[in-house]
């Protein structure tokens, strides 16, 4: 019996610890990687970038940063389990929007706990806070607008290009982040809307 729960114990301390550890590891390391590649390159636009979902999966493109939250993370195409999500990576719902879409809803999933948890306080985000995603040409402010304390996992409709439970009616270029709710449980998903309300080249950031 001692045996069993010095075992549960230790599993939990690595479920919740030490695979924080790791992937935070690994989102800096590609987060990093990413942005040695923008300032190496000159990018041009490039499939992915513009609008075309034209990413390899586990390719990272994006970076988001949230001020509120101090928050900042790397976006990779997919919301593969081992290849994106716990390697502490935000994933980019595949055939949803991009940033540079003339409209759209682009759509990001990341863990709220353990493996990083990148969107572990998103839940704080209040409308008029803003959400900022950089890729390789461009940088994309977002202000939040509404969310949803709690949909069940099935509730596909908000990655429709205007998502079902945000307060947006019309088409536009708006943004969708994802995450699991309550804490440590897969019960339902909590999910927060913004919309664009500024670009601007990368090199004037």
């Amino acid at each position: 019996m001692l045996t069993s729960g010095l075992a549960m114990v230790l599993f939990v301390a690595h479920q919740v610890w030490w695979s924080n550890v790791q992937a935070r590891a690994e989102a800096d390391e590609a987060r990093a990687r990413l942005e040695q590649a923008w300032r190496d390159d000159d990018p041009e636009p490039r499939a992915g970038d513009d609008g075309d979902d034209g990413f390899a999966p586990g390719e990272g493109f994006a970076i988001i940063r949230i001020p509120k939250l101090d928050l900042e993370f790397p976006i990779a195409e997919g919301i593969g389990t081992q290849q994106v999500l716990d390697k502490g990576l935000v994933g980019h719902y595949p055939g949803t929007g991009m940033p540079a879409d003339a409209t759209g809803n682009f759509v990001l999933a990341a863990h709220r706990n353990t493996h990083g948890e990148p969107f572990r306080e998103i839940g704080r985000l209040a409308p008029g806070d803003r959400i900022v995603v950089e890729t390789a040409n461009a940088s994309y402010s977002y202000e939040v607008a509404g969310r949803i304390p709690e949909t069940p996992p099935t509730d596909v409709s908000v990655l429709r290009p205007v998502p079902g439970g945000s307060p947006f009616t019309v088409s536009g270029r708006y943004i969708t982040l994802t995450t699991c709710t309550p804490e440590f449980s897969t019960r339902g998903r909590l999910i927060v809307f913004g919309k664009l309300v500024g670009e601007q080249p990368r090199a004037q950031v």
